[in-house]
C-alpha cells in the first residue's frame, strides 16, 4: 500500500466508499465524481501504476470483474452500453498513480453517445443516492 494514495486508503476502509465488488484481489466502488449515474472503478488492492505493469494473468483477472460491472450496470441501471477507459500515465489524464478501469454507463437520455469524452458530468448525488445505486449494483 502506498500511504499517499487515494486508492489504497479506500482499499484499507481508510476512505469511505461505495463498493459493489470486492474479492481478495480487487475492489469496484462508484466513482465520486462520476460521468454519469453508476460510474463504477474497478482497481486491483495491490498498489500498481499503470495498466503494463500488471502480468497477463493479473490483467485477465481485472477484466473479469470489469464485465461483471458492466453486466450489473446493464440488467440493474438499464445502461444501454458503456465505456471502458484506462488513463495509464499523467501524459494520458491519468490524475490517480493507480491502476483503475472506469466503466461508464452509457443511457439513450444522455444528449450525446460518441465517446468517453462527449459524456458531461452529472451534478454530484447526495451521499444516500450514491449508496442506493451501490444497493443496485452490489455484485456477490
Amino acid at each position: 500500500m502506498e500511504s499517499e494514495c487515494i486508492f489504497c486508503r479506500i482499499v484499507d476502509g481508510e476512505v469511505p466508499s461505495v463498493r459493489v465488488y470486492e474479492d481478495g484481489e480487487h475492489l469496484a466502488f462508484l466513482d465520486a465524481n462520476p460521468r454519469s449515474e453508476g460510474h463504477v472503478l474497478a482497481i486491483p488492492k495491490e498498489h500498481i501504476t499503470t495498466l503494463d505493469e500488471l502480468g497477463d494473468e493479473e490483467i485477465a483477472k481485472l477484466f473479469v470483474v470489469v464485465k461483471r460491472v458492466a453486466e450489473a450496470l446493464k440488467e440493474r441501471m438499464g445502461a444501454e452500453g458503456y465505456n471502458v477507459v484506462s488513463n495509464n500515465g499523467e501524459i494520458a489524464g491519468q490524475v490517480i498513480p493507480h491502476v483503475h478501469i472506469h466503466v461508464v454507463p452509457r443511457y439513450a437520455a444522455q444528449e450525446s453517445r460518441a465517446g468517453f469524452e462527449s459524456v458531461l458530468p452529472v451534478d454530484r448525488k447526495a451521499k444516500s443516492r450514491l449508496e442506493e445505486v451501490g444497493a443496485r449494483l452490489k455484485i456477490q
